[in-house]
């Protein structure tokens, strides 16, 4: 998707211009942003399929623009990649959690950050198959109309929890989803009802799935996430 559109979001000009210049050259289509709330106003405009941003903005943080892009229909799908000089492994874990697609701190190198836009949007614009309703991540094929699982093409006996738990992950495949947001979406109950019946599902989903049931990582005080077959973290 070499003709996207990218909006780059930071206070720094320099930076800004050092980011916007790198991912013009690979072809995209780039917007400039320099506080929090001119962000919203351009991404209310005309939503790009990725944003490029920065945490410690004036007017409005960039977790507090994630956290709005996160909220709304229209733009809860938007890549997002945090570029910021907090370094920290506790603010990494948070920015994901809330959210963005991938996180990389400054200095960086731009050959790098062109990279991680080129595998966000590959991911984020992959092709549905048969109408949407079969969705593959590595091994696993999840046919959603008929509400079956399979690994390598053998049949996966799944409960409708583990079902519905498992799709919530592979759907939202990259990002952290928390032991509360599970609890909310999958079993429907309040955040504060034992998180830990997260915990035993999800062992029993990957006991059932495999090997294969490896790429549901833990991210460990967090909760879980599905990373991509070829992904190179270790969360487990």
């Amino acid at each position: 998707m070499s003709n996207a559109r990218i909006l780059v979001v930071d206070d720094e000009p320099d930076i800004t211009a050092l980011v916007a210049y790198h991912l013009a050259r690979a072809g995209y289509q780039v917007k400039t942003a320099g506080t929090g709330p001119e962000a919203l106003a351009t991404i209310a405009a005309e939503p790009p399929d990725l944003v490029v941003l920065d945490l410690m903005l004036p007017g409005l943080s960039g977790h507090e623009v994630l956290a709005e892009l996160r909220r709304k229909d229209e733009t809860r799908d938007v890549g997002v990649i945090l570029l910021t000089a907090r370094r920290e492994e506790v603010d990494r874990i948070k920015g994901l959690t809330e959210g963005a697609d991938d996180y990389l701190t400054k200095p960086f190198s731009p050959d790098e950050l062109v990279l991680r836009v080129k595998a966000v949007l590959r991911r984020l614009h992959a092709p549905a198959l048969a109408g949407g309703q079969l969705l593959k991540v590595g091994r696993i094929t999840v046919d959603r109309s008929a509400l079956t699982v399979s690994v390598d093409g053998a049949p996966v006996e799944l409960t409708p929890i583990e079902y519905r738990l498992l799709l919530l992950l592979l759907e939202r495949r990259g990002r952290v989803q928390s032991r509360p947001h599970l609890l909310e979406s999958v079993w429907q109950a309040q955040p504060d009802i034992q998180t830990r019946t997260v915990d035993m599902h999800v062992k029993r989903l990957r006991t059932k799935l495999g090997d294969a049931g490896e790429i549901i990582e833990t991210v460990r005080g967090f909760g879980y996430r599905v990373r991509e077959p070829d992904g190179r973290e270790k969360g487990r």
